[in-house]
């Protein structure tokens, strides 16, 4: 499935580039710290940037998280199911996750938009609150498409064995 493939490609590059510009801007505020004076003054936006980026790296990687297996789950009895059972199961879960993602990407929505209409803003950055609450649409929004597909079959995220385009 290349779109599949291609989102893939394109949540890693964007979780990458986050990490990286993250350890960078945590980097260039220590060294202006040493330096002092105006120098450290005007780069006191970096922590705020930085928390509101690692937002977004936690929400944006739902998907991913999903995909390769990573998030928690008690396998024991789903895993000694018969076939017929745990098939039904796991289509249960995929059911639940995919409603109750697309639940909070809905609640998400509504708040970006209220928090939008009140006009507050982030203190160091100047960025409307609105768009960082974007965090969990986006997030949520992946991680339905995940079940999604999980469940209407077009990919199995139960198997062992990740997909060779889902490696890094």
């Amino acid at each position: 499935m290349k779109v599949l493939k291609l989102l893939r490609l394109a949540e890693r590059s964007v979780l990458v580039i986050l990490f990286l510009a993250m350890v960078a801007l945590f980097f260039t505020s220590v060294i202006a710290r040493e330096i002092g004076g105006n120098v450290a003054t005007s780069m006191a936006w970096v922590e705020e940037a930085v928390r509101l980026m690692n937002i977004f790296l936690v929400f944006l990687s739902l998907g991913l998280a999903l995909e390769r297996g990573k998030h928690v789950a008690i396998t024991n009895l789903r895993d000694r199911l018969p076939e017929l059972p745990r098939r039904i199961l796991r289509a249960v879960i995929d059911l639940a996750g995919l409603g109750f993602s697309l639940y909070l990407a809905w609640l998400g929505t509504e708040m970006v938009r209220f928090v939008l209409k009140m006009g507050q803003t982030s203190p160091t950055l100047g960025i409307p609150m609105g768009w960082i609450y974007m965090a969990p649409v986006l997030g949520f929004g992946l991680l339905g498409l995940r079940y999604g597909l999980s469940l209407f079959g077009l990919y199995d995220r139960y198997t062992e064995d990740m997909p060779a385009e889902a490696t890094p």
